[in-house]
């Protein structure tokens, strides 16, 4: 079974256009960006399309690569004042001149869209988030999609970055998944990862999950975007290979990516929710 990021981001952004329509809100979005990295520019350039097409307005800020710490936290605080803005997200990585903790941190938690704040995270870690990382909440959403329910399942993620491998962990372990956190430094990693019902890759390393490394009719969600050796775009799994012996698999592109800016659209709806309506239920 192929798990359709794409077209269930499709349904999922169909429906939050409704929700915006009926409830006469006015959510807006703002993103940060620094500098002229392609791939960063083209993502900015792909929240603010999804924006239009739901109803959420967005504006862009706009620094150049020799930017200052400081200059990005002006342009944040800015964010944080301003009451029309809803939900702040600063594209990353930073150049390496910047302090990506401390931009990370000044972002006002109730404009955290993207998660990443300190006091998000440790929402996220004691089982009472409110807003989570876009990609782990987008894989949650594409595994309730199809289905396929964590609660008991020996669970496997492979990475431990505080962007997806973390957060990916909490959020299975918050819906009763037995979770285990591999990594780079893991000993006999195969051994682990064969015995997951649900295997998740967050390496970063092109078809680094290889099919000895996946068990029968296991679901695999592959978090990874990366270009191989020619240049072509693959995920940190090796697709046509694993795919036999899934049950599940997500596909790069069309998998899991599509889910990230769904959720993006749907946490900044819930931030305009909080901010004009009170907390949510």
């Amino acid at each position: 079974m192929i798990l359709d990021g794409k077209k269930t981001s499709e349904k999922r952004l169909a429906l939050l256009a409704e929700k915006i329509e009926e409830s006469g809100l006015y959510p807006r979005l703002a993103t940060v960006l620094v500098g002229e990295d392609p791939a960063s520019q083209l993502y900015v350039r792909m929240k603010h399309k999804a924006c239009e097409r739901v109803g959420i307005g967005s504006i862009g800020v706009e620094l150049d690569a020799g930017a200052s710490t400081q200059d990005v936290l002006d342009a944040v605080h800015r964010l944080n004042d301003d009451p029309m803005i809803s939900g702040i997200l600063v594209q990353l990585p930073l150049p390496k001149q910047i302090d990506t903790h401390a931009v990370i941190e000044a972002v006002d938690p109730m404009k955290d869209v993207d998660g990443f704040h300190p006091t998000n995270l440790g929402r996220l870690f004691s089982g009472s988030p409110l807003f989570s990382p876009c990609t782990p909440l987008g894989v949650m959403t594409l595994l309730s999609e199809y289905g396929i329910d964590p609660a008991g399942k020996n669970t496997v993620v492979v990475g431990r970055s505080i962007e997806v491998g973390r957060p990916m962990a909490a959020l299975l372990t918050n819906a009763d998944a037995t979770v285990t956190i591999a990594h780079s430094k893991t000993i006999d990693l195969a051994s682990i990862t064969q015995r997951a019902e649900i295997l998740v890759a967050a390496v970063g390393r092109p078809r680094f999950v290889t099919a000895e490394m996946v068990g029968w009719g296991a679901t695999v969600i592959d978090i990874g975007t990366n270009y191989d050796e020619n240049g072509k775009l693959c995920g940190d799994v090796d697709f046509a290979m694993v795919e036999t012996k899934a049950g599940a698999i997500t596909p790069v592109p069309g998998g899991v990516g599509p889910m990230t800016i769904a959720t993006l659209m749907e946490n900044t709806f819930a931030a305009e929710k909080l901010r004009s309506c009170g907390p949510l239920v």
